[in-house]
């Protein structure tokens, strides 16, 4: 059995290159690339597979055994252990490569305070947001450009330099806001008139469209987002049940 890091350098990003690893294995387990019972490859193996260095690979590993993700035999090796649920930074995340999983990363193109869109619901107290425009990528490749706006009362002012890969993250760490769940619709559209160059598709194009509505753990609204993805290079996906 083969652990490749894909396409795209999985040390990229801001996250810690060990947590980045352990979130391409979350993911790739949930999309049933690695099977319950999967014994992955001896460890110097793996890590060169991956371009990592061996420490940092247990660090991963370590992290998926907390997560109760992997069962580790003496003698013999690690293996995939699958569990319904699990505690991923990329839980709300739902896009995937067209073949399943993918290593979710981001690129910032523009963060600003602003009056909220005329045509969004209503969402948070404040009259101003802060308007967070990205690409983002799976396993390198772009697949998505997504505009996400944060009701401005859960922070005067954000630094585009201190927004990690994660924006639920970046909210429970540094503002104290906890996304609890969201409400996806998905559908179609054109990309607007803004898509820059790096987009997956060209301004017009008909892309996947998703737009979210995510709850605060006080329960009130706290975020809208739009997000335009190529279909040919990823999908939207969202499983449930416990089989």
């Amino acid at each position: 059995m083969s652990v490749q890091a894909g396409r795209g350098d999985p040390g990229r990003g801001s996250l810690p290159k060990y947590i980045q690893i352990s979130e391409m294995l979350i993911r790739r387990i949930a999309a049933g690339q690695l099977a319950d019972g999967t014994r992955l490859p001896p460890e110097r193996e793996m890590a060169q597979g991956l371009g990592i260095a061996v420490g940092t690979l247990r660090k991963a590993l370590a992290d998926l055994d907390e997560k109760g993700l992997l069962h580790r035999v003496q003698g013999s090796g690690n293996y995939i252990r699958t569990r319904p649920e699990v505690a991923s930074l990329y839980a709300f995340f739902r896009l995937e490569r067209v073949e399943g999983g993918g290593l979710p990363t981001a690129e910032v193109l523009s963060l600003d305070l602003m009056g909220k869109p005329s045509d969004a619901p209503d969402f948070g107290p404040s009259t101003l947001a802060h308007r967070i425009r990205r690409l983002r990528r799976l396993d390198g490749e772009t697949v998505a450009l997504e505009e996400i706006w944060l009701d401005a009362s859960h922070a005067q002012a954000i630094a585009a330099g201190e927004l990690v890969e994660s924006l639920y993250l970046y909210y429970r760490r540094a503002l104290g806001l906890v996304i609890t769940r969201a409400e996806d619709r998905v559908g179609a559209a054109p990309m607007p008139d803004w898509t820059p160059p790096a987009a997956p598709l060209p301004a017009g194009a008909t892309a996947g469209f998703i737009t979210r509505l995510a709850w605060a753990q006080t329960g009130a609204r706290a975020e809208y987002s739009r997000t335009w993805f190529d279909s040919e290079k990823a999908v939207y996906v969202n499983r449930m049940g416990r089989g």
